[in-house]
């Protein structure tokens, strides 16, 4: 509802325009998107590298598909999570900042399901590499539960328990 003749908003307890919400929204998606971005990078980096090292040769075809399939995740990733600076970029100035926040939040929640992808392919591709037994699937598994956990289920459920609707 608007309050006076100011144009503020008085919403979820905050009194900003609409304005002053998008400018909120795009600095705590910037900060965000910086953290996941510093992870991306390093990894993708990372990954690079390793169709030049002497070893990589010595893999079989599995690896070296799992190989490529991650390689291929992680420049997704990196595209969905560099994505919200070109959507600043390219309409900065043309007072639709409401509606580059709406779209750079969806490309930077796909960029998490993809670094989910990536690193859940990653840890396949050491961890088979790596171990010598048949239990490298578990540690895949548990891994994989926990980042479903902390990415996922707990934030979903914080929202439901601790949000009304209204």
């Amino acid at each position: 509802m608007v309050s006076g003749d100011s144009g503020r908003r008085v919403d979820d307890g905050r009194d900003e325009s609409e304005a002053d919400r998008a400018d909120r929204k795009w600095g705590d998606l910037l900060q965000e998107i910086r953290v996941a971005q510093t992870g991306v990078q390093i990894l993708f980096g990372f990954l690079l590298t390793v169709a030049f090292t002497p070893l990589f040769h010595q893999l079989g075809d599995g690896e070296k598909g799992i190989y490529i399939c991650t390689v291929v995740l992680g420049s997704l990733t990196t595209g969905a999570l560099v994505a919200p600076v070109s959507f600043h970029r390219i309409l900065s100035g043309r007072h639709i900042k409401p509606t580059a926040v709406v779209w750079a939040s969806r490309l930077t929640f796909i960029g998490l399901v993809l670094l989910f992808a990536t690193m859940t392919s990653s840890l396949v591709l050491v961890l088979r590499v790596a171990s010598h037994g048949g239990y490298w699937p578990w540690l895949v598994g548990g891994v994989v539960t926990w980042y479903l956990v902390c990415w996922f289920v707990l934030p979903l459920w914080v929202r439901h328990r601790h949000t009304t609707e209204g």
